[in-house]
């Protein structure tokens, strides 16, 4: 799921700062942008449309105004009007202060398609636009559980209803760690399929535990008990069990759940009488880190033990 943004939003948003003024089209702002990358129609102006991302919006820079200035106005208008045929086109932008020629501005109203000009460098409203669009348009799925970061770790805690999340979080807490996000977490997948997790605004360092009720985690711990965001870098999934032979005793086994199209680690641990969860949670993330750099306990320890094996036979 993504958000839906329009050419009128990104005005509003973002107007000033990337200083967007509208040149043509104030009756079509209403146009969507579903797109997070841009494009440069280069070549499109040319009249090579085969590849034309008609989608994206359309960044006019140095390059493509030069190129329409030295062309004739009728062969580019022909080809402008080819590209804005098409009915998915957001808005086009002129980047470095350019001023729009006639023709452009002419064929921009005929399809109402939204002209906008800024002051900005290409290359740097290129990567700001990007950042922006990367956000709003960017996967979401919202999940059930705790986010918490251990050691610079963001660990999803998730398990049974009633099994202990929230007291296992108090207890991280407790030990120097970090709450994102308590009950419902937003997860949203950027550039590069990372994933980043935080709290709706409405529940934000807010923690319901049974039988307490809900508590102010910065009142209670301070401001340093929270942060707004995190990378999801693994999943803890706590059961309640009671025979805990089917479980994996050597940790050769490497599990993973799907979040939007990502898969991260993921560690089953049970709940039985005795355990203290928060430390279990500690060295898991300690050792998914060790993981990281490419260092495994467990394969390490598997090999020598073969080594020395096959010492022992020959």
């Amino acid at each position: 799921m993504s958000q839906n943004l329009t050419v009128k939003d990104l005005l509003k948003s973002r107007g000033k700062t990337l200083d967007l003024k509208l040149v043509v089209g104030t009756a079509y702002l209403s146009r969507e942008i579903v797109a997070s990358v841009i494009n440069r129609p280069g070549l499109a102006i040319a009249g090579h449309l085969e590849q034309f991302k008609s989608e994206r919006i359309q960044i006019i820079g140095q390059g493509e105004h030069a190129f329409c200035i030295k062309n004739k106005a009728k062969d580019i208008l022909e080809n402008l009007d080819k590209m804005f045929a098409a009915d998915d086109v957001p808005c086009v932008i002129l980047t470095g202060g350019l001023k729009p020629p006639k023709f452009l501005r002419e064929s921009a109203k005929k399809a109402k398609i939204p002209l906008l000009v800024t002051s900005m460098p290409t290359a740097s409203f290129i990567r700001e636009l990007t950042i922006f669009l990367d956000d709003k348009l960017a996967a979401t799925a919202h999940l059930h559980g705790v986010l918490v970061n251990v050691y610079g770790l963001g660990v999803l805690i998730q398990g049974d209803s009633g099994v202990g999340k929230s007291e296992c979080a108090l207890e991280l807490l407790k030990r120097g760690h970090i709450l994102i996000a308590d009950d419902v977490i937003e997860i949203k997948r950027r550039i590069g399929y990372i994933l980043i997790g935080h709290s709706p605004r409405n529940i934000s360092h807010y923690m319901e535990v049974r039988g307490l009720g809900i508590i102010d985690i910065e009142l209670l711990f301070g401001i340093g008990a929270t942060m707004d965001q995190s990378i999801v870098e693994m999943q803890v999934f706590l059961e309640s069990v009671i025979n805990l032979k089917n479980y994996d005793r050597t940790g050769l086994a490497s599990d993973t759940v799907n979040i939007l199209d990502v898969n991260i680690p993921s560690l089953r641990v049970p709940v039985t009488p005795g355990r203290n969860l928060a430390i279990l949670i500690e060295v898991a993330a300690l050792n998914q880190r060790l993981k990281n750099q490419g260092h495994s306990t467990a394969k390490k320890f598997n090999e020598d033990l073969i080594k020395k094996m096959k010492r022992k036979q020959s």
